[in-house]
């Protein structure tokens, strides 16, 4: 289980495809901290560390998560958001985030506010029960609020430190993000069907 505060972010190094499946090797500041079998968030994704070295890591990705996430796109470059396991008796400073993506979307407009930006975002019909206005919603994993909530779409204010610290900043009209829904939400709206 992760909060949606994002530690860090790394770089991917290289992409191998192997079995069907996608192999990312990252450079980060908190590799070399990263134990082999343990869970990271990687732009809200939860993957398994499989090798640990000085100052990379490499993950795994089936076929399955590549199809409900973003991550198919990764290239050597790319940034992505990083956030190790929370652990118990430590502040919750996001909202409780599983590193299950729910679903992709596109950004449809971004604004830069005085002291903000602003991103709107596409709200998929199927899951337009699960955004209400001021709930928690992660978005690449980083654990945000959201509000101006219409039919089919949602917008979120990004302030400066998280602007700078996460890959939030690459994002602009057209790219797709990672979203993972309220697990709160999902129950309540699971035992009213």
């Amino acid at each position: 289980m992760f909060t949606g505060i994002v530690e860090a972010t790394g770089k991917v190094l290289d992409v191998t495809e192997k079995d069907g499946n996608r192999q990312f090797l990252i450079e980060s500041p908190v590799s070399h901290e990263l134990k082999t079998d343990q869970s990271v968030s990687h732009n809200g994704v939860c993957l398994t560390v499989e090798e640990a070295g000085s100052g990379t890591h490499r993950v795994t990705a089936i076929e399955e998560t590549l199809r409900k996430t973003e991550l198919g796109k990764w290239v050597p470059g790319s940034i992505v958001n990083l956030e190790r396991s929370m652990v118990l008796g430590q502040r919750l400073d996001g909202h409780i985030v599983q590193g299950h993506v729910d679903t992709i979307s596109s950004c449809i407009r971004k604004r830069i506010r005085p002291g903000s930006i602003e991103l709107d975002f596409k709200l998929p019909e199927k899951f337009k029960g699960l955004v209400i206005e001021k709930g928690s919603i992660a978005l690449n994993g980083i654990s945000l609020t959201v509000f101006r909530v219409k039919k089919s779409s949602f917008r979120v204010a990004i302030i400066p430190y998280t602007y700078d610290h996460t890959n939030i900043r690459f994002i602009e009209p057209g790219d797709t993000v990672n979203l993972e829904f309220d697990i709160i939400g999902k129950y309540i709206l699971r035992n009213q069907q």
